[in-house]
């Protein structure tokens, strides 16, 4: 009888993401599957459920709505910031990711969307966040 994928289980899965046009955003490499533990809430919660219960060599595709996946896009999120509060040796480039300090310690990633002269302006969504999302999955092992 195949192994269960059950709370607790540390499990290696393939992967494919795709976006509702069909354009792959992210998938695992060959022989490198993604390792996660159930129950540890470090990637999306519906894809963390989605291999619960999965038996190993089970295939399954989950389709998910934006605040399933990476959650609804904010227009709060969208901020103005001085330029003068950038590094002076920074390249800013409409389009290009950053990193931006947060007041607790941490980075996050940001989009610059606009550069006016003496504002840049960034976009601190994720990415994908506002976007129906795919994923084909496999469950390689678990233990």
């Amino acid at each position: 009888m195949p192994k269960k994928a059950k709370e607790g289980s540390t499990v290696s899965v393939e992967f494919e993401g795709k976006l509702e046009d069909g354009t792959v955003f992210d998938k695992s490499k060959p022989d490198q599957p993604l390792v996660f533990t159930i129950g540890e809430h470090r990637i999306i919660p519906a894809f963390e459920k989605a291999v619960e219960g999965m038996s190993v060599g089970e295939k399954k595709e989950i389709n998910l709505n934006p605040k399933d996946a990476f959650g609804e896009r904010k227009e709060e999120l969208v901020i103005g910031v001085p330029k003068s509060n950038f590094p002076h040796d920074l390249e800013l480039k409409e389009g290009a990711l950053i990193r931006v300090g947060l007041p607790n310690g941490m980075q996050a990633p940001a989009k610059i969307v606009k550069i006016a002269e003496d504002v840049v302006v960034l976009d601190m969504n994720h990415p994908l966040a506002g976007k129906k999302v795919s994923f084909k999955i496999k469950l390689i092992d678990t233990n």
